[in-house]
């Protein structure tokens, strides 16, 4: 019997790390939200990070474009399931003025990171993170934090935890349709 607790215990915990993302930090995570009128979006942090050749990219590179920009690591089981769904978001979407952006929390660096990318084919950019930066995305406390972000630059929905796959195709279609 103590071994059917323990398989139920486990089985618990991967299930609500699933749901809910990793933890970076005490604290809970939010509820995925729809897209936020226009008057009720706030403009995205503009940051300067450096991506696995160097280069220094800017959000605000990234102006008039869509942008997923997902805060995401290495040893994320969740990040891991919605890191193909962004890859295949890439491919679909880029000649519609659609890009996907990754911030690896990684502590162990491009060390961690530029192994992972490769092994996954990841084909978009993707940037090394810092806390400041997450400080300014409102102190991500878990992973993944995925902010879409409107061609003005303004956050226009948030997804805390693992969210549903047809949630980011919502938002990023009801973006990139026409007004």
């Amino acid at each position: 019997m103590a071994i059917h607790i323990r398989h139920a215990a486990v089985a618990t915990v991967v299930i609500s790390l699933l749901l809910g993302g990793c933890s970076r930090s005490s604290g809970g995570g939010k509820a995925a939200q729809s897209i936020k009128p226009d008057k009720d979006r706030n403009t995205a942090p503009d940051f300067t990070l450096k991506d696995a050749d160097g280069k220094v990219v800017r959000l605000s590179d990234y102006k008039g474009k869509v942008v997923l920009l997902n805060f995401w690591a290495t040893w994320c089981g969740p990040c891991k399931i919605e890191i193909p769904w962004f890859m295949e978001f890439e491919q679909e979407h880029k000649d519609r003025g659609f890009a996907v952006l990754g911030i690896s929390m990684d502590e162990d660096g491009w060390d961690a990171v530029r192994p992972f990318l490769a092994e996954l084919r990841v084909n978009y950019r993707t940037l090394l993170g810092t806390d400041l930066v997450a400080q300014q995305y409102g102190g991500v406390d878990a992973l993944p934090t995925t902010f879409v972000i409107d061609r003005e630059g303004k956050i226009a929905s948030t997804h805390v935890g693992l969210a549903p796959k047809s949630e980011y195709e919502r938002d990023i279609q009801a973006l990139l349709a026409p007004r």
